[in-house]
Order: structure tokens, then sequence, then C-alpha cells
């Protein structure tokens, strides 16, 4: 199971070299960060473990992983969403049909049971408290535990720079949680070494972004530059410019995803001038599975043929 040393590519955007690290090409069960973000729980000894418990989205990236994850370790997965759709129960596709066929349990959540508590981990760290024999990941991995894979992801860049002759290095990626770009900028800053990590914000909002790094360091050193997106944009929801910059970025001869990465090239064409000052790396989101789901919509919605 390849899960680490992802192929460095090179594509043309905007008139600019893009080096693009390639983690879609790992695992395609952990591919993107989320091979990343649960390398740890791969890596270790879960025999005293019964229950992985997560939340999100029902055709969430991290819902099909953690569901891979759950049957390699033959443990049960219990993954919580606000809604499921009724489209999705009778037409099963993506990541949530993946993930029943590996024996997710995927639950819909008391929305006032939630409130009450003050939102979904809160609940969640409430109705579990006390069972030693499970392990809660908050949404996207954002935890302490993916600093593990995200380290390792770091070195290889490091790595990569220095066998390469580069020098001042960019590094871009969309965020939803941020924990993989913080992480990252984490280790470059406590390595001392002159790599900038660049990222906007896919869900919520800058502000919201903020509180996500906020969450898990205190350290503003370690904050990655969140680059302003222009507008506002709801996550999940379908936008023609969104497919028609997917289109554009395929045509480099890479497939990428339809949610993260559009916004991602759209970003970096907006700020292409800062961030082509130096050498430029994009990391792959991974997640190619999800477009399985998410091109029939296009279709529909733009009646697209």
């Amino acid at each position: 199971m390849k899960l680490t040393h992802s192929p460095v590519d090179e594509m043309q955007f905007s008139e600019t070299k893009i080096f693009v690290k390639r983690d879609d090409l790992l695992h395609p069960e952990f591919s993107g960060n989320k091979a990343r973000k649960f390398k740890y729980f791969l890596d270790s000894d879960l025999s005293g473990i019964t229950k992985l418990i997560g939340y999100g989205s029902c055709q969430a990236n991290s819902l099909y992983s953690l569901s891979c994850l759950a049957k390699l370790k033959e443990i049960q997965l219990d993954f919580y969403v606000d809604k499921i759709p009724e489209y999705l129960k009778e037409n099963p596709a993506g990541n949530f049909s993946a993930s029943l066929k590996n024996g997710a349990n995927i639950l819909e959540v008391d929305s006032e049971k939630v409130k009450q508590k003050g939102g979904k981990l809160e609940w969640l760290e409430f109705i579990n408290h006390g069972y030693e024999d499970q392990i809660l990941i908050p949404e996207g991995g954002r935890c302490e535990y993916a600093k593990h894979g995200i380290y390792e992801l770091a070195q290889e860049i490091v790595e990569w720079r220095n066998n390469s002759n580069i020098g001042g290095l960019h590094v871009f990626l969309p965020s939803g949680t941020g924990t993989t770009a913080l992480f990252l900028q984490q280790y470059f800053v406590d390595l001392g070494c002159d790599i900038q990590v660049y990222t906007c914000a896919v869900v919520g909002g800058e502000s919201y972004l903020l509180q996500q790094f906020e969450q898990l360091t205190n350290d503003t050193r370690y904050f990655p530059k969140i680059l302003s997106v222009g507008k506002k944009y709801h996550f999940g929801k379908l936008y023609l410019n969104f497919y028609s910059m997917w289109q554009k970025i395929c045509e480099a001869g890479i497939e990428f995803e339809l949610i993260y990465d559009p916004l991602g090239f759209i970003t970096i064409e907006k700020h292409i001038e800062e961030l082509s000052s130096c050498t430029l790396m994009y990391i792959h989101q991974g997640g190619l599975k999800g477009n399985e789901t998410m091109l029939p919509r296009y279709c529909r919605k733009f009646d697209l043929r």
C-alpha cells in the first residue's frame, strides 16, 4: 500500500510552471491529504480499538478513507452526517456508496441534541465519553494525530527541493480545516527553511479557517498565508466557473477533483504574481472518487454534454 513518496510532475498554468505533488497517485483508498492525515492510524496497532467515530458530509473523502481504514483494521466505523438526501439513499454513488460497501454505519444526527451540546464534536465527545475502545476523529482529520503523516509529506517536499537545487519555494494547497497547510508550515518554520505555505479557504471563509488554525495552535508563526478568493463561494455548491477551471487544469494531463482544486487554481490565478516570485508547488488534493458524483451533478445542473 503506497502512502508516501508521491512523484512531482510539471504543468503550465497562467504562463507559469507549477510543480504538482501528485498525492492523487497514492493508494486510491487513501489518496490525497487523507493518506497523510490518517497515516498515524494506519501505522498504529489498533488491536484494542473496536470502533472509529467520524463526522462530516455524506460524500466526504474522509468518510471513504475512514471506511477503508476501519475495514483494513477490522473495526467498526460510525460516521455521523447532518442529512442523507433521499436521492442518494435511493441511488447510492461515490464515496457514500463505497463506504457502505466497506461496512460503514452512516448515521444522521439529531440536530436538536447537537445544538444543545454546542456542536457535533462536543455532542460526540459527550455520548462517547468513557469508551476507551473507541477513537473519535474530528471532521476532516483535524487533530494532532494528523501531524505524523503531514510531517512525512513535509520531509518529502524538503528532500525534493534539495535534490532539485531549488532555493525559495512556495507551496500552495486549498484548505477545508487547514490541518495539512498548518502542519506543513509548522514543520518548515521549525526546520528554518525557506519554504512558505499559501492556502485559500474552501469552507466557511477566511475567518473560519483562522479559527481552525487556532484550534490546533496559538503560535501564529505556524499559520500559513491565506490568500483571498475574491468572492463568497458555498462549499459543495456547483459553480460554472469551477467546472470551466477544472476543464482547463485537466488539459495539462493531470486529473483534478471538482470541489477543492478548481477554487485552488482560481486563487492561484488571482495571486499568480506573488506566488510565482519563487518556485511554485501545488499539492494535489486527491479525492478523485468524488468526481463520480460531482460530474453528473454538473451535467444535470448546467445541461453539459
